[in-house]
């Protein structure tokens, strides 16, 4: 076994994650993409950068403070990896200030979608301005001062702040006050005519007066805090696990530390000094800006209907097995009785699959029970397909016929907590039996089974997925979703849902592998299989993430015996491939474009049907392999084992999304030659099946 190698075998997880933007920033920085796709990624980042403060870096943030100076399985210190980060993080900051100011937005205006200053405008603009001020901006507002009478106030979670200098004339005193931007305005207000916008904390800026009558306004600065999301549970003293997760939002809401301040750059010294004072944060933690704050409200751009300056609009197909045929709807049962489906999203339609399988599992008299994990649910509606609350309408539907069903909402969803209560207290009042998942873990598997009395007896039929039950993010993540009358994988969702509902204790499944009892002794036994068979032995992994140092030294000791190793990670990766005498039979490429790659595939053995498939929810982390309930299930129809190989042989041919792991832990763009574009490769091939023959496809 691998046991003496150096600290230097793994990357630095946080490290790692910060890569991943730079990859998705690299897509907003091509001038080969729309416009507008170009600042929705900006955005992406943005949003994603605040989620790592929110939680990677606030993890960081409590160990050194903690005085905990225990190394990562790389070698660094909580101390040393916050040192890093922040160098890595303000490069990043200064790469998307320079692409917002120098390009995207001259490039925006050049297409009549003008940010412009308040200064700029023109008297008739400013008159609109104001008068959206005074009627939809001003009677929401509330200043607050800060003196010995009135404590520095609680700054909220990625709130935008101005901080504003006053003078009393009477007393020729200097003041400070802080004015909250709203969130329920626009982050950037429209002129009249629609293309012009001026962003809201020029606004709020310009008219401090209004504000603050009968003193001089000296300067005021923008500025933004991130507080930490961290915050776990105490489940053991937790009767009741909505109020204590009500009482940790409210936590989160009102009483998290600070972890970052972000301020517009130029801001004056005892400004910054007294932010950073008031939020009890060092220097360290201060990253001045120079494009405008908060560039996820970018997305409210991105919303304009401009769709010449979007990629072509996608619209999934269905499923071959389960297209119309001559007007009749497809009856789910009947095809999942001559085989398994797979399906492919988003690609193909989750209305047509997933959504149309509930609706027909509600309606039917002869379905007994529906069982169902939620994980995330807290995208709102889409008209076009009726976002979340389809699912949860079809389990009220099927409540209120009389059927059993059995909902576990996994509350402690990061982000996601306060949507998921909502979700579960409306599922309870319809009479659905709701769970909140197990004691200490997370429930992520992606798992649903409909009982069914039929002629013959109880027939079960499963649905195991690698993404979310929500048609919003069917569209936009790329996931697959196995649909099968198994009866072993039948029998053991029934077992998994006893022990998600009950106290059964967890059981060795026939054919699922379910985290945490089985999970990583199997997958641990997978590779040993074919790392015994050295050269001959060959394995490929689809992942989103791989950290796991354990899984991750399996690996390397089945590189070492000859082993060819594949891996396709989108994003946190603590392996080094290719390295001379550790992996040098490891290769390792990251898909990043406009799909977010989710799906988990893992293959032993050489392509074909000799192999052994999984796919499933669970990736090579240590949260996933024994901190929660995961869910992998093998795919044996030969032709769903071609569907798994032809995504593979796609991405892994893929020339213009790919990106190569160095061994050196760096990434590297893959040359275009041939101009593979895996999502745009995977859209021609599902119309392309769409248009065969009817219900003959895998």
């Amino acid at each position: 076994m691998i046991t003496e190698m150096t600290e230097t075998r793994f990357i630095n997880r946080e490290l790692s994650l910060l890569d991943f933007q730079e990859r998705v920033l690299s897509l907003a920085e091509s001038a080969d993409r729309p416009l507008l796709e170009r600042v929705r990624f900006v955005a992406i980042v943005s949003g994603n950068l605040d989620e790592f403060y929110q939680v990677r870096v606030a993890g960081l943030f409590e160990q050194a403070a903690g005085g905990i100076t225990q190394a990562s399985p790389d070698g660094m210190s909580p101390q040393q990896q916050l040192a890093a980060i922040r160098e890595r993080v303000i490069s990043i900051n200064a790469s998307i200030d320079s692409l917002v100011t120098k390009e995207l937005i001259p490039a925006l205006a050049e297409e009549q979608i003008e940010i412009v200053a308040y200064d700029a405008l023109e008297a008739r603009d400013r008159d609109h301005i104001d008068f959206v001020f005074e009627t939809e901006i001003f009677p929401v507002l509330t200043p607050l001062a800060v003196d010995p009478s009135h404590p520095f106030p609680f700054i909220s979670d990625l709130s935008l702040n101005l901080a504003v200098l006053l003078r009393d004339p009477d007393r020729d005193e200097v003041q400070f006050a802080r004015v909250k931007i709203p969130r329920n305005v626009a982050r950037f207000i429209a002129l009249e005519d629609g293309d012009r916008f001026v962003p809201l904390e020029q606004v709020v800026g310009h008219h401090m007066g209004r504000l603050f009558g009968g003193l001089d306004v000296i300067d005021h600065y923008t500025f933004r805090v991130t507080r930490s999301a961290d915050l776990a549970v105490e489940e053991e003293e937790a009767d009741d696990l909505i109020k204590a997760m009500e009482d940790v939002l409210r936590y989160r809401q009102r009483a998290a530390h600070a972890v970052r301040l972000e301020v517009e750059a130029g801001i004056s010294g005892p400004v910054l000094d007294l932010l950073l004072h008031g939020l009890q944060l060092g220097p360290d933690e201060a990253y001045q800006r120079e494009a405008p704050l908060g560039l996820d409200g970018l997305w409210s751009l991105y919303a304009l209907n401009r769709p010449e300056l979007k990629d072509p609009a996608w619209t999934p197909t269905t499923q071959p097995r389960l297209a119309d045929h001559s007007g009749r709807r497809v009856d789910f049962f009947e095809e999942l009785k001559r085989g398994d489906i797979l399906v492919h999203y988003p690609y193909e339609s989750f209305a047509t699959s997933t959504a149309a399988f509930l609706a027909q599992a509600a309606a039917d008299p002869d379905v007994l029970a529906i069982k169902q994990t939620l994980y995330r649910t807290s995208i709102p509606d889409d008209p076009a397909i009726g976002g979340e609350e389809a699912v949860v309408r079809r389990l009220v539907e099927a409540a209120e016929a009389g059927k059993q069903v059995v909902v576990l909402v996994e509350l402690k969803a990061r982000f996601d907590e306060a949507a998921n209560i909502s979700w579960a207290r409306m599922l309870e009042s319809a009479g659905v039996h709701v769970v909140y998942g197990v004691r200490d873990l997370k429930t992520h598997s992606k798992t649903l089974l409909v009982v069914r009395k039929e002629p013959e007896g109880i027939r079960r039929y499963s649905h195991i997925g690698t993404g979310n039950y929500n048609p919003i993010t069917a569209k936009l993540y790329e996931d697959l979703g196995l649909y099968t009358a198994d009866e072993d994988i039948g029998a053991d969702l029934s077992e998994l849902f006893n022990h998600l509902t009950g106290y059964a204790k967890p059981v060795r499944y026939r054919k699922l592998i379910v985290a945490p009892a089985w999970l990583r002794r199997k997958l641990v036994e997978r590779i040993r299989e074919q790392a015994a068979l050295g050269p001959d032995g060959q394995i490929l992994i689809k992942t989103n993430h791989i950290i796991d140092p354990d899984m991750i030294d399996e690996l390397y000791e089945a590189s070492g015996r000859g082993t060819r190793i594949d891996l396709i990670v989108r994003g946190n990766c603590s392996i080094r491939a290719g390295v001379e005498g550790l992996s040098e039979n490891i290769t390792l490429r990251s898909i990043v474009g406009r799909y977010l790659e989710h799906s988990r595939i893992y293959r032993f053995g050489h392509p074909g049907g000799d192999a052994v498939y999984y796919i499933g929810s669970a990736d090579l982390m240590p949260r996933n392999l024994g901190g929660r309930v995961e869910a992998l299930v093998p795919v044996t129809d030969v032709r769903l084992k071609e569907r798994l190989e032809e995504i593979i042989e796609v991405e892994s041919e893929d020339d213009t999304l790919a990106w190569k792991g160095e061994p050196d832990g760096s990434w590297t763009k893959v040359p275009t030659v041939e101009a593979i574009d895996s999502h745009q490769r995977l859209q021609e091939l599902a119309v392309e099946r769409s248009q065969n023959q009817p219900g003959t496809g895998p």
